[in-house]
């Protein structure tokens, strides 16, 4: 022993990592130990250099017997462990409120966009329960809801909540990481291919709340789900929040491992539906006076009436009444505004009345076959074309869920209905047929006057 205490305290730390390697699990040694430093022993105090304050909270709360021990045998029995982060041991900062501080520069590799705030999320019946959640694991990340995941249809405003989350962390001093699915398989693949998968692993790994957009995408994709399973696991076996969107609930994933859909589920499942008119009227004059713009409450509401489920065209909607009114060097006005939208009207959206019951009569019609052929088990070609033809026009068409359409065709669930869409549009691009049957019952559904068709 007395050897030993005359070695460089590196050296010390070295000797004794050898001994944890074999005590605890790979990825547990690979995450919270490989980047340690051992730099000074004195009077019984072995101090250990860690990367993050991470490291420092998780091995002073779950390793800290086990690192004195194998010290003990390479030191004296009486060691005590103190972790040091950026000049800072852990018993410093536990003085501070007894809170552990993070780091309060996020990462470069985070980019969060400065509008997406709490403040400017509008609230309505359709996203208030959503919004709350956000809240509440921006106030008390990793404890409250964790994980959150939060899902709807395009534009309805999730990307708005994950990004909110992510300012009012950022905030605290917390860490983020954000990002899309897209971006966490495009950097695995290539730390994989480049051989920095260790850095990779840290980087996702060593962070205070991670923020993934469009989970769904990472579905079918062994590889990346097996990294993204053990990047979940690290992070919520520390308590650190993790937040996901999708456009559907876990259990519609049909491609996701079952492992990872279990975990999905273990917090808190939200959705966001579509803005009522309320909403939607409100979205719009919070866009006007955000961008200092002076719209009659005449025209504001007829954007609103259009029944536009999109937030995304709802805005750009009123964009482009302003665009027409300034290019006419005019206010806006109701006639401008009619104007603006007629050609929008005419050629992207249905008429505000349109259901699934309506769509699946047309589409029944069509193929000459009776209603109720549609919504039974008859699997035959034509009536099985025609049932996946109507479940695609519905989700194109309506804010209906993918749960909410198995209802209306049947009472079949999500899976079948996600595995239809795919089929349809995949065959349509390749299949005049298709083409001119999805356009044949656009255009019985639309009101007499709708020109221009589009399949």
């Amino acid at each position: 022993m007395d050897s030993y205490d005359k070695r460089p305290p590196k050296e010390i730390w070295e000797i004794a990592l050898g001994e944890l390697q074999v005590q605890v699990s790979k990825p547990n040694f690979r995450t919270w130990f490989n980047k340690t430093v051992g730099l000074s022993y004195n009077d019984n105090q072995f101090v250990v250099g860690v990367p993050n304050t991470f490291a420092a909270e998780y091995l002073e709360k779950n390793q800290r017997s086990l690192i004195e021990k194998a010290l003990g045998g390479l030191t004296a029995p009486e060691v005590q462990v103190v972790f040091q982060v950026n000049g800072k041991s852990n018993l410093q900062a536990a003085s501070a409120e007894n809170i552990t501080p993070i780091p309060a520069t996020p990462p470069a590799f985070t980019r969060l966009n400065p509008d997406y705030v709490f403040d400017s999320f509008i609230e309505g019946g359709c996203n208030k329960l959503a919004r709350a959640a956000a809240q509440s694991v921006a106030q008390n990340p990793g404890h409250s809801y964790n994980p959150l995941f939060i899902y709807g249809g395009a534009g309805l405003g999730k990307t708005h909540l994950l990004h909110a989350i992510g300012q009012a962390a950022t905030a605290n001093r917390i860490n983020v990481i954000c990002a899309s699915a897209e971006q966490f398989t495009n950097e695995f693949v290539a730390s994989v291919r480049e051989k920095t998968t260790e850095e990779f692993r840290n980087k996702y790994r060593s962070i205070g709340m991670l923020l993934i957009d469009d989970i769904q995408f990472i579905g079918g994709k062994e590889q990346t789900e097996e990294s993204f399973f053990h990047t979940f696991n690290e992070l919520h076996n520390t308590n650190r929040q993790i937040v996901m969107t999708s456009d559907c609930p876990p259990k519609s994933m049909p491609l996701l491992e079952e492992r990872l859909r279990s975990r999905f589920e273990w917090g808190l499942i939200v959705d966001i539906q579509p803005p009522d008119y309320d909403t939607r009227l409100a979205i719009l004059r919070a866009k006007a006076r955000q961008r200092d713009i002076n719209v009659p409450p005449d025209v504001l509401e007829l954007i609103a009436r259009e029944a536009l489920s999109n937030i995304r065209i709802l805005e750009g909607s009123l964009n482009r009444v302003c665009a027409f009114a300034k290019l006419l060097k005019a206010e806006p006005s109701l006639d401008i505004a009619a104007r603006a939208l007629a050609d929008i009207a005419s050629k992207e959206y249905m008429p505000d009345d349109i259901t699934p019951t309506a769509i699946i009569q047309a589409v029944a019609q069509c193929f000459q076959l009776p209603h109720d052929a549609l919504l039974g088990r008859n699997r035959d070609k034509d009536t099985a074309l025609a049932r996946r033809l109507a479940m695609y026009i519905i989700r194109q068409e309506t804010n209906y869920s993918l749960s909410q359409i198995g209802e209306e065709l049947g009472k079949r669930d999500a899976a079948y209905v996600t595995n239809a869409c795919k089929k349809i549009a995949g065959d349509i691009n390749s299949s005049p047929f298709l083409k001119r049957k999805v356009r044949d019952i656009k255009r019985q559904m639309r009101p007499k006057n709708g020109s221009s068709d589009k399949a």
